[in-house]
């Protein structure tokens, strides 16, 4: 495989990557099948789930036939398969090392949703397998791929901000199945911080291209809630970066959908509402030449992720979000735990330079 497409135009089929797709929950179903019929050199080539009734169907939809169906136990067999060169893990957090580690055994590149694992320990592992195993390993930060997160970062590195003083970021929404996974600590890993706030913390680590160095928080839960008995309902959190500037960090599961984020530098600021949903992004800039609502075209934020993935595969080229950022997502999110159950700022290594963690950039236009 040596192809890559050129100036966005699709690959024949039988130059594409192909994926399995482990986990045919809602996401899967509802934007990243969606996302493949889009992609300019990604396919279909597997599906794996524990409801093979239900993976039979959605194959049939998808012109894959019985063959591509796998179950979790015959998971392996996918060792067995050229055509499927990736896989695409979508399930509960505390299973994405086991099926990453697997993936690497027999030989597949892996694409894991985010947060990458429900511990650094756990992260760093799934890290060396794949690099032992001489696999890549993305963490599937969407976010970092849209247009509009981009021409955000490009106003703040530009300077036409003047220099960033300050990030407020909020994600909340209301979490109201008591059975959820997500609600569930030995899946999850967490309540709101790894699924929703996690878009703070790493936009926030995205649009500066820094490292915090100190982060200081405090959690909450409703008491008496049934919902958060085992995980938290709320996080606010404060980061400090080298530079001087600070983001202040708010995700929560019981407030009506806000999910927004303000960069405010000397001259100017940003504005991006929504900021963390799967479409519609809208990015405002005020500065001393007027106000500004930044007119870019709607792309979809799954296809991006996945084509990027596909394109490093092709061209051998590390990831722009590789495990070893999801990884360092996950480091911060430990010590903003234990500043919340210590009551105290809490200091992480500090890292000068811009981008530390991340590959190549991705194609852009």
């Amino acid at each position: 495989m040596n192809r890559s497409p050129l100036e966005n135009k699709p690959l024949p089929p039988e130059d594409r990557v192909g994926y399995a797709l482990v986990g045919l929950g809602k996401l899967t179903l509802n934007e990243l099948v969606p996302a493949f019929r889009l992609s300019n050199c990604s396919k279909l080539t597997a599906l794996v789930s524990d409801d093979r009734e239900k993976a039979l169907e959605i194959a049939r939809g998808l012109g894959l036939e019985e063959k591509d169906v796998y179950d979790y136990a015959d998971y392996d067999r996918l060792a067995e398969r050229p055509d499927v060169n990736a896989v695409y893990i979508v399930l509960p957090n505390a299973l994405h090392r086991e099926y990453t580690e697997r993936a690497a055994r027999i030989g597949k590149h892996v694409l894991c949703e985010k947060p990458l694992a429900t511990s650094p320990e756990d992260a760093e592992t799934m890290v060396r397998a794949c690099a032992e195993a001489n696999r890549l390993l993305m963490t599937a930060y969407r976010m970092q791929y849209t247009p509009q997160l981009w021409a955000a970062r490009d106003l703040i590195e530009k300077g036409d901000l003047g220099r960033l003083k300050f990030i407020e970021a909020v994600d909340g929404q209301t979490e109201d199945d008591p059975g959820a996974w997500r609600l569930k600590r030995d899946l999850a890993g967490g309540g709101a911080l790894p699924d929703i706030g996690l878009y703070c913390l790493n936009t926030a680590r995205f649009l500066t291209g820094e490292e915090p160095y100190e982060v200081f928080a405090y959690q909450y839960s409703t008491p008496g809630d049934e919902r958060f008995k085992e995980v938290e309902e709320a996080v606010y959190w404060t980061m400090r970066f080298p530079s001087g500037a600070v983001a202040h960090c708010t995700c929560s599961y019981d407030v009506a959908e806000a999910k927004y984020l303000r960069a405010h530098g000397q001259k100017g600021w940003l504005s991006l509402d929504p900021a963390f949903s799967y479409e519609g992004l809208r990015l405002e800039v005020v500065t001393e030449e007027g106000r500004e609502v930044r007119q870019m075209r709607e792309e979809d934020q799954f296809r991006l992720e996945i084509d990027h993935f596909s394109e490093c595969i092709l061209g051998g080229k590390r990831p722009f979000t590789p495990g070893e950022e999801g990884v360092q997502d996950q480091r911060l999110m430990a010590a903003i735990y234990q500043s919340a159950a210590e009551g105290k700022p809490v200091r992480v290594e500090r890292l000068e330079g811009k981008d530390l963690f991340r590959g190549a950039p991705p194609r852009r236009g």
